[in-house]
């Protein structure tokens, strides 16, 4: 798998294991890390636009499927160098497919992104919502399913892309999420420093002013990972499936929750509002229920308690 030394990617790799996979790691270590592979694991440094280290890794551990998870993540960045994104995010998915159709491999399950939806005209948001990604980084994930799409047309890939909403928590202290572009290691982050964690905007038509966003626990995404590789196998898959909770929590309603587990006052600031927020973005669910049989599992307590545990083991060290 790509980007199996990243945060989401680790926790993949470990539930693959569990589920009696064959993994190999594939990884710039831009981002990631070495030591989040398990023992055993081999793990090959190298970009995923390099083709021929794309297919020798494929040929020499004979991989018959991939997980792409590896790519640039951040849609405030994306605006600023967006042929960054370009190049990382759609070159790589093109120069990717162009290896595993040389090697033969011809099964892909694809990190995608509720980014492809932008401010969604209804919620709870359906996999068939028209996109409107409002970053260069939504729109490289609307091409990169276009891609896994055209490549299904032509080849027989078997593919599914998982449209991930708001990913939080840790499945054990040594995989926490250290990105303080995310909410809950943002709020982490101004409390270790003694500040007041910001709230963009409390003017929005919500319960309490602030933006509504669905949590997914990093465990249970890493299992609809799983799920999905092994629907691949067998059929030719063309899916498209939102993996989220189908439940929104505010802002204020999720650093409420950090206050609980901390025990630790947070005392918010709010600021203006960040340009493209949407208000609400809350996943319809019920589509990879039906095809995979997957359900989230984890609440927001859950991920916040998992999350802070990581934080505070990651800081004593």
């Amino acid at each position: 798998m790509t980007g199996g030394a990243g945060y989401i990617g680790a926790h993949v790799v470990r539930e693959l294991l569990a589920g009696g996979h064959a993994v190999v790691v594939f990884d710039d270590l831009s981002t990631g890390h070495a030591y989040r592979v398990p023992a055993g694991v081999p793990l090959v440094q190298g970009s995923v636009a390099d083709h021929a280290a794309l297919c020798t890794a494929m040929a020499e551990h004979r991989v018959d499927g991939v997980i792409h998870l590896a790519a640039k993540k951040a849609p405030a960045d994306s605006i600023d160098v967006p042929l960054h994104y370009y190049r990382e995010n759609v070159v790589g998915m093109v120069v990717l497919l162009e290896a595993m159709a040389q090697a033969g491999v011809g099964r892909l399950v694809y990190s995608s992104s509720a980014a492809v939806y932008g401010t969604p005209a209804v919620n709870p948001i359906e996999e068939s919502a028209p996109f409107s990604p409002q970053s260069p980084y939504g729109e490289t994930k609307v091409v990169g399913e276009w891609l896994a799409h055209a490549q299904g047309v032509a080849s027989g890939l078997s593919w599914v892309a998982l449209r991930y909403f708001n990913v939080a928590g840790a499945g054990s202290d040594d995989l926490g999420d250290g990105s303080v572009n995310n909410l809950i290691p943002m709020v982490f982050s101004a409390l270790d420093k003694g500040e007041r964690p910001q709230i963009f905007g409390d003017d929005y038509p919500t319960p309490d002013g602030t933006c509504i966003r669905d949590y997914i626990h990093v465990v249970d995404l890493a299992r609809a990972h799983v799920a999905a590789a092994d629907y691949c196998e067998g059929r030719q898959a063309s899916e498209i499936l939102n993996v989220g909770r189908g439940i929104g929590a505010t802002v204020r309603e999720v650093m409420d929750v950090v206050a609980e587990v901390t025990g630790i006052d947070v005392d918010p600031q709010v600021v203006g509002r960040r340009a493209g927020d949407p208000e609400d973005s809350t996943a319809a669910t019920a589509r990879i229920h039906e095809v995979l049989g997957w359900q989230a599992e984890l609440d927001l307590e859950a991920m916040v308690a998992s999350a802070w545990s990581a934080w505070t083991a990651q800081r004593s060290r």
